[in-house]
């Protein structure tokens, strides 16, 4: 192994303080292209956005093949569907320049670049006693998150009008109002794809919501593996494995 794919895997991988730094800073830079993929979803794509969407999709393109050049079976992260998603995105952002026309549907596909917050969850089990206590409530916001981003993304593009004053918040109102049912009515969609917008919205969002509900406030599993059976779930204040009923040692807080 070159001394460089080294370095490389040690910022990936490693456990030390400059690799949990980058990953981090990886966190961060992912949650500025959401920003960005919002803010712009809605304008048409001039010079300056065309440049800058394509100098995101360069270092989305580097970060997939850095990943890719360390890896240990190249098939299998390729098959992950946070590295499907970031293929799709690196392909609506480098196509800019070369389409001419309505690119709202490439501006959806964007919207998947936020799935790639799921590669991070194995830094955050390793690395928060908070997420290996909250975990699944944690993943199932994380699920409602990304399908609110895009399904929000899609009614912005293609339902709200372009003499909406807040079309962001249009959006976002109309898809948080359909997902709980709400239905004000002061905002819909017309028109029959709209409409079988909405009950996509209403089936898929309120499944999601429910789960969100009972990750909250049904009683809680951590993930802690068992020696004896290798059982990793686990009632937070257990003291033996329900399965072989062997001795636990999971971490906790405490009492002060």
């Amino acid at each position: 192994m070159t001394g460089l794919k080294r370095f490389v895997r040690m910022l990936y991988i490693g456990r030390g303080p400059v690799s949990v730094w980058f990953r981090y800073g990886l966190i961060l830079f992912d949650l500025t292209t959401i920003v960005f993929f919002v803010s712009t979803a809605p304008l048409e794509h001039g010079p300056g956005l065309t440049r800058a969407s394509v100098l995101v999709g360069l270092i989305i393109l580097l970060d997939l093949a850095a990943r890719l050049w360390i890896a240990r079976d190249r098939w299998a992260l390729l098959r992950k569907i946070y590295t499907l998603a970031d293929i799709v995105v690196i392909g609506s952002l480098l196509l800019d320049p070369f389409l001419e026309g309505n690119l709202a549907f490439l501006r959806i596909l964007r919207a998947l670049r936020l799935i790639h917050s799921y590669h991070l969850l194995h830094d955050l089990r390793r690395d928060s006693q908070f997420f290996r206590t909250h975990e699944d409530a944690v993943i199932a916001a994380v699920n409602l998150l990304v399908f609110v981003f895009a399904t929000s993304t899609a009614v912005l593009v293609y339902f709200i009008p372009e003499n909406s004053q807040t079309p962001y918040i249009d959006a976002l109102y109309f898809t948080m109002a359909t997902l709980t049912t709400t239905g004000f009515g002061d905002i819909t969609l017309a028109s029959p794809a709209g409409k079988l917008f909405s009950v996509f919205i209403m089936v898929v969002g309120v499944a999601l919501f429910v789960r969100l509900a009972q990750a909250i406030f049904m009683p809680q599993k951590v993930r802690h593996k068992c020696r004896g059976c290798g059982l990793f779930r686990h009632d937070p204040d257990a003291v033996h494995c329900k399965h072989c009923g062997g001795l636990l040692k999971i971490e906790t807080g405490g009492a002060g």
